[in-house]
């Protein structure tokens, strides 16, 4: 086994990938990007352990995929989640790569590897065969280099190097900052390193996602509370009592939030928002759905469509089907026809029958992202 740590940068907001899912979830096949880069480089070579950075809104998630992996959270910045892997690293040598350079080739990896004594940290790099001008002045082509991920550092040196206050973009500007020596090897042009979007045109490595659709199902019960306001589906109806619950009671939208959620395999409502958390006391629940909208956005769905039977004596559902149905509709992102609400009463059995509560089931169905028709 070698003495050396493979760690994997996934946790970036994308911020600047012009598409709506973020680059890291992104599906290969039945993939997402992050667990494919993550699999193919770690099988390059027998490392010591494979550590993925995540996003804290997303690395509870992740883990469902694989357990192969050590599992990070990640920071505020790129160096912050460093430091958070750097933590769970004893191995002498730790090699780090971003998620977004997705096709680096295993020749590059051993290449890294055969050079690991020769210096603090060993870079990968292009050279520049173009004309190149700094502030309108021409400067040496020669001295210009691209540099490239993974870099593999000698893990005390990058440890103490990241350890600064200054914010560095790659390990090597920081291990520089601190006298460490930097040795430049070869990289290579199939390294490209996803962006804005339209860099993925020229990979390769990437497979179009599968056509697979994903079913979910959702239940929510609330009984009555006097002198509350009734809220179904975001839609204020007049009543003298609305729903008991820790939140605002919205017992269509926490149906609809499970089936959300079970779709992509991600749990469900408690624990994104648990009730004995006093932030979400009250809370609107039109903002807890859309959280979860773009939780499964970024995470690299689309929303097909949502089903919904509501069981209730009263009120009465059909004079608000068509607001409730405009509501979701702007929530979820999707058109209104691709929402259905059904409605029904329990025929006076059960507490729904004794004009108790209200009963929501809903089924809602997935895809992933189609990021070739961007």
């Amino acid at each position: 086994m070698n003495d050396i740590t493979l760690v994997v940068l996934c946790a970036g907001e994308s911020s600047r990938f012009e598409l709506s899912v973020k680059k890291q979830w992104i599906r290969l096949d039945d993939e997402p990007l992050w667990l494919n880069v993550s699999r193919r480089l770690s099988s390059y070579s027998n490392f010591q352990q494979t550590i993925v950075i995540g996003h804290k809104n997303e690395l509870s998630y992740m883990e469902n995929f694989s357990e192969d992996f050590l599992f990070v959270t990640g920071g505020e910045t790129r160096q912050q989640s460093i430091v958070n892997a750097l933590t769970h690293v004893t191995s002498k040598y730790v090699m780090i790569t971003d998620v977004a350079r997705c096709c680096v080739p295993q020749s590059v990896i051993m290449n890294l590897i055969t050079h690991k004594n020769d210096a603090s940290i060993i870079v990968p790099i292009l050279k520049i065969s173009d004309t190149v001008v700094y502030e309108d002045n021409t400067i040496n082509r020669d001295n210009v280099k691209i540099v490239q991920t993974p870099q593999l550092s000698q893990t005390n040196i990058l440890k103490k190097a990241t350890l600064s206050s200054t914010e560095f973009t790659d390990d090597s500007s920081a291990i520089k900052s601190i006298g460490g020596s930097v040795k430049y090897i070869a990289g290579s042009d199939k390294s490209i390193k996803i962006t804005f979007g339209e860099e993925m045109d020229q990979l390769t490595c990437l497979k179009q996602a599968n056509s697979n659709t994903f079913l979910g199902n959702g239940i929510d019960i609330h009984v009555f509370e006097k002198n509350k306001k009734m809220v179904l589906g975001g839609v204020e109806i007049e009543s003298k009592f609305g729903f008991k619950a820790h939140s605002d009671g919205d017992v269509l939208i926490h149906s609809v939030i499970d089936s959300l959620l079970g779709a992509c395999g991600a749990g469900d409502i408690g624990e994104f928002f648990p009730d004995t958390d006093p932030q979400y006391k009250g809370a609107d629940s039109k903002d807890l759905l859309k959280h979860i909208v773009k939780f499964i956005t970024n995470v690299g769905y689309e929303i097909i469509n949502v089903d919904l039977t509501i069981l209730a004596e009263i009120p009465k559902i059909n004079p608000h089907k068509k607001a409730i149905r405009s509501t979701m509709a702007k929530l979820l992102n999707i058109e209104t026809q691709k929402i259905n609400i059904k409605a029904t009463t329990a025929e006076k059995m059960s507490f729904v029958g004794r004009e108790e509560g209200v009963v929501v089931l809903s089924s809602a169905t997935l895809k992933y992202y189609d990021w070739t028709k961007k």
